[in-house]
């Protein structure tokens, strides 16, 4: 039976502060999670009934068990979540400033297992069966990890929907990319060509296109391949635009923000479970903007994913409460 969804990406353990406002040389209790933004979408759908599974790589470590054991908690197929010898699970911090100011902190040093998948260790009949294939802009910053999803995505050679989450995180490349972050554009375009979606905010836009300007950069989207571009624009909502003309621009749901981190991963499992539908696009992404927006008003993330009930309360209220 093929997975309505196959992630492939990040994953780790993330360490978020108990106390909202707190500069993290301060803080002194952290809630421990599930993380990493591939393995978030695939935990996201499988809340909302999807048949999920996530390749990627831990330490060989107690990190390492734990998210095994979460992931299986969640639903989500692990068989494809494999230990690299001698390097650590990576461990993620976050500082809390509600309503826009949530600091990162990665620790992947001296390198993350999630960027050591190889291209031998994929089950290439499985990708190409997924209903869905997501894959991420930081899957490309490293090698083994870039040929092997550009060889996944060149494999499953646009069967079914295939996203790319643009997903720019420059803290993971490397310093020359970090100082002209135009040098990823390349890889940006070879994973555009195989895609079918592409997904990201204004930021992560402009690192593939050049353009920040949500209709100009949907339309390069699309003049790269894509058959949807889906900008996320903050408290602007979000713009979907299909190759075939067809287009949705949705506020965003009111809500009170305690954490943002999540929120678009959150977002992401919604949009694979409303593409999978078969929903009109602006049914699509009030759907996927009301689970980021549950996301945002909780602090944790994979933890935090909302059920179909809880959207579906959201939207008939018109704000998260």
């Amino acid at each position: 039976m093929a997975y309505d969804l196959i992630t492939m990406g990040r994953i780790g353990v993330d360490l978020y502060p108990l106390q909202t406002g707190v500069p993290l040389a301060r803080v002194t209790s952290f809630g421990k999670f599930l993380g990493g933004s591939a393995t978030n979408v695939a935990v996201a759908a499988a809340r909302l009934g999807l048949r999920t599974a996530v390749i990627t790589r831990t330490g060989d470590d107690p990190f390492g068990t734990y998210l095994h054991e979460a992931l299986r908690g969640f639903g989500v197929d692990d068989r494809w979540v494999t230990p690299v010898p001698g390097l650590p699970t990576p461990v993620t911090f976050c500082e809390v400033f509600p309503p826009d100011d949530f600091p990162l902190y990665f620790y992947r040093l001296p390198k993350a297992p999630d960027l050591e998948i190889h291209p031998g260790e994929l089950d290439l009949d499985a990708i190409r069966a997924a209903r869905v294939l997501w894959v991420t802009g930081t899957g490309l910053s490293e090698e083994p990890s870039r040929g092997t999803t550009l060889g996944a995505l060149a494999h499953r050679a646009r069967s079914g929907i295939t996203v790319f989450d643009l997903d720019w995180r420059p803290a993971l490349w490397d310093d020359a990319t970090r100082a002209d972050p135009g040098t990823a554009r390349p890889h940006y375009a070879e994973a555009l060509r195989h895609a079918t979606v592409a997904v990201g905010n204004v930021d992560e836009v402009e690192i593939a296109t050049g353009t920040r300007e949500p209709h100009a950069a949907a339309r390069a989207l699309l003049d790269a391949g894509v058959e949807l571009a889906v900008v996320k624009q903050g408290p602007e909502g979000v713009l979907a635009v299909h190759r075939d003309g067809r287009s949705a621009q949705v506020p965003p749901l009111p809500v009170t923000v305690r954490n943002g981190l999540g929120a678009g991963d959150a977002f992401g499992g919604a949009l694979c479970h409303g593409l999978l539908a078969g929903w009109d696009l602006e049914t699509v992404m009030r759907h996927a903007n009301a689970a980021g927006a549950i996301v945002a008003s909780r602090l944790e993330c994979s933890s935090a994913m909302p059920t179909p009930d809880e959207v579906a309360a959201a939207l008939a209220a018109g704000a998260v409460r």
